[in-house]
């Protein structure tokens, strides 16, 4: 996937409401998971990646700072992130559990 063209979102536009459910792809356009949910907004927050897993079944959620994600629009105004992390690396981060 070409990302050139795809606008990035501003921080104001990093809000759980806009990230839920975004494809996450690592730097050879990999897909390596989707975002399950957000704590906090802006450049600040975390942002909590399901990886692996096959329809949301057995997936393992990893928490990721926001400002290590490209997030941008696609031409059809889809939400996605690129990422430098691979899958492996992902999954080797530690699982996140919501207090």
């Amino acid at each position: 996937m070409d990302h050139t063209n795809h606008v990035r979102l501003t921080s104001t536009e990093l809000t759980p409401d806009i990230l839920e459910d975004a494809t996450i792809y690592d730097a050879d356009d990999n897909k390596v998971g989707s975002v399950s949910h957000v704590h906090g907004s802006g450049a600040a927050s975390q942002v909590v990646i399901d990886v692996g897993g096959f329809l949301g079944i057995g997936a393992k959620p990893v928490a990721v700072p926001a400002s290590q994600l490209e997030f941008m629009r696609d031409e059809d105004g889809d939400v996605h992130a690129v990422t430098n992390w691979t899958k492996d690396q992902l999954k080797s981060m530690p699982e996140h559990h919501d207090a």
